[in-house]
Parts: structure tokens; sequence; C-alpha cells
């Protein structure tokens, strides 16, 4: 057996054994762990090999899953490949060409819903056949430069030799395997944020200009890692923080995050807004920034397995999430305060549903709603909306 049949062989294996029950990335480091025999560049064909046949979803399941790995490296492969050179040199020599034209030369039947099984559930703003063929695509690595630090950013890239592009002021894309951390110093210079995360700050922006430079009472509700916060910090005038998340850990490691950013001044508190209102005080935030829980769905070209282990009914279950995230949180909304509403969900009934809800529960005014569409810039799809408070 050559080489490239056993990282077949080895892939199928790896695929058979994944049930979906924690994320792919974590299983096959635990894999590897365990079996000690593939070295390095083992390591790295037979991962890249398995991430690839996540990305078809349920596509072309009529063939072998040796022939759909293959077809899915095809589909997934931009340059010339070590594995299809020698074992479909013909296919390795039309790497180059569109989605489209390697479907053609496939011969195989293609549907959209057959990639991303749950179209029906996209909001209206997204064309589904493109968001679909997005998953074909590894998403890029996006930073945020902070405030002062782009020269000191863009040097650093250089002397590392890295490949990068510079999307605005801001922004700097960059393959997804670059090690950053040894480039940079993260959070002090640079964040790593999604370029469509990244453009949540057009709506803080907006809202900077109907605010003024008052100093202002924030509360990032859902806080994780802090991304949101930190930007907040940056992008506005004074500001008072408060974060809170669903877990200790979850503060502890924001709370490292933050010593880097330099941020020291700001409240923390572990609560459960699913189950509790923050009972601080009425109308203590002029601004609450809730990035909730959800389905993530925007954000599989990252974890493509997702496409083959999701269920449906876990959309109802987050958006019943996210409505009780939203009517615990509005209490804490300051008369003719915002509300800046995120989730990395492309799916309506988290996004415009819940908007509806917030306006039609606690007679929210909308401000502004936007679909940030990731498909065209190798980049995470999110949805953001700014609601006031009027009553």
């Amino acid at each position: 057996m050559s080489r490239y049949h056993s990282y077949l062989l080895s892939s199928q294996k790896i695929i058979l054994s994944f049930d979906g029950a924690e994320p792919f990335s974590a299983f096959i480091k635990r894999y590897f762990t365990a079996n000690k025999k593939f070295g390095g560049n083992d390591r790295k064909v037979v991962t890249h090999l398995c991430y690839c046949y996540y990305r078809l979803g349920t596509l072309f399941t009529t063939v072998t899953t040796e022939e759909r790995l293959l077809i899915a490296l095809f589909l997934c492969s931009t340059v010339s490949n070590e594995v299809l050179q020698n074992l479909k040199p013909q296919w390795n020599e039309q790497v180059h060409l569109s989605i489209d034209e390697k479907l053609v030369i496939l011969g195989l039947p293609f549907l959209a819903s057959e990639v991303f099984p749950f179209s029906n559930e996209l909001s209206k703003e997204l064309a589904a056949n493109e968001f679909a063929l997005s998953h074909f695509v590894q998403p890029d690595l996006f930073l945020r430069i902070r405030p002062g630090q782009k020269e000191n950013v863009l040097n650093r890239l250089k002397n590392a030799a890295v490949e990068f592009q510079v999307i605005n002021e801001t922004c700097v894309a960059l393959p997804n395997s670059t090690k950053v951390e040894e480039i940079i110093l993260l959070n002090k210079e640079a964040i790593v944020q999604d370029y469509n995360s990244q453009r949540v700050g057009e709506l803080l922006l907006n809202l900077k200009s109907e605010i003024g430079n008052q100093k202002l009472f924030v509360w990032d509700c859902c806080a994780a890692s802090g991304g949101k916060s930190i930007m907040a910090y940056d992008l506005l005038p004074i500001i008072e923080l408060t974060v809170s998340d669903i877990r200790d850990s979850i503060l502890v490691n924001l709370q490292k995050r933050f010593a880097e950013a330099s941020i020291k001044k700001y409240n923390s508190l572990v609560l459960d807004l699913s189950t509790e209102q923050y009972k601080k005080a009425a109308n203590s935030f002029q601004l609450i920034i809730a990035d909730v829980p959800c389905t993530g769905s925007g954000t599989w070209g990252r974890t493509p397995e997702h496409l083959s282990f999701f269920k449906k009914q876990k959309i109802e279950e987050y958006a019943l999430l996210q409505k009780k995230i939203i009517s615990n949180i509005i209490p804490s909304l300051q008369q003719n305060g915002y509300l800046l509403y995120i989730t990395c969900s492309v799916f309506e009934k988290e996004n415009e549903e819940v908007v509806s809800f917030a306006q039609k529960e606690f007679g929210l005014e909308l401000i502004e709603m936007k679909i940030l569409k990731g498909y065209d810039s190798k980049a995470d799809t999110m949805f953001a909306a700014v609601l006031r408070k009027t009553k």
C-alpha cells in the first residue's frame, strides 16, 4: 500500500470513530496522542483530509468514503497537492479552477442544501448557494490592530516574512495556520478577531456619533474571551465597563486577556442570564453588548464537522435561550440606552426573530440591523442589531 493510500485509510478510520460529541479539533488531537505512529507531516495531511471531508456535509454520499475524501480534497484545494498528484493527477492539474468548474469536471449532481442542510432556516438576505459553497474554503485568520499599533504590527509581520493582506486601517488577513502569537504581542498590539466581528465596530462608531463624548456605562453581558469589550474600549470614549459570563473560569481567562490589553478598571461577575437578572440596579447601563450564545452556524467554515452532526432542533433551543437573555438584561438598560445584539449565526430564528421579539415585548426601537456576510471575504458570517429603549 502506498503512503497516500495509507493517508486515506487513516482518515477513514478517524471519520468512522468520530461521533460529533466534541469539537473535531479536540478529538483528533487526542487521537494522535494515542496513536504515536503518525509523524508531523502525516498528522498534517490526515487532519487536512478529514476537514476537507467534513466540508462536503452530506454531499456525494453515493460514492465510497475514499472517493469522497479525494473529491473533497479536490474541491477544497487551490494549489498542487501531493495526495492528488499521486492518486488523481488529472484532478491535481485542475485545482486552480473555480469550484463551479470543478463540479462540472466531477459530473456529480450538486445541491447546496446537501452541503448546508438548513438552507430554509437562513436569514433572507443570505444567498443559499454562495453560502453553501463557501464551506469549501478555509476562512482566513484576522487581526484587529489596536490604536497606535499599526506601524508596529505591519513591521513585525513583514520581518517575519509571513503572507498577509491589509483589509483596512485596522484589519489584517493572514493564512489560518499563521502562528501570530510568535510574531506580535497579542492583545496588546492586536487582537485575533474575525473580519465581520470587527465590522460590528461600525455599529459602535455609529452609536458614538449619537452619544457624543460622555462617559458610558457599558455592560458586556456574555463577555466570553472579551473581544467585544476590548473593541468597545478602543472605539468609544471613556467607558465604565462591566463584564459577565456564566462560568468563573471564563472570567479568569478574560482577566488575563484584559491585563495583556492594559484594561485595568472594570467590574466582573458570574451570572447565568438564562435564569436571572443583574440585580445591581435597574437602569444601570447606557449600552449593553449582548454577543449571545448561538448555534455558531456562521462560523462552520472553521468547524465544518457541524455540517454533518448539527441537529435542527438546536436552532429553536438557542432562540429560546436568546429571548430569555434579552428578557433578563433589558431591566438594566437605561431609558434611551442602547442594546447591541450580536450572533455568529445565519439563522433567522436567532437573528431577525429575536430582534422582533425585543421590539414587541419591550418596545425597543430598531436603529440599525446588519447581516455581515462572510462568504465573499473568507470570513465568518455574523448578525448585529442596535436597538434603543424608548419606554
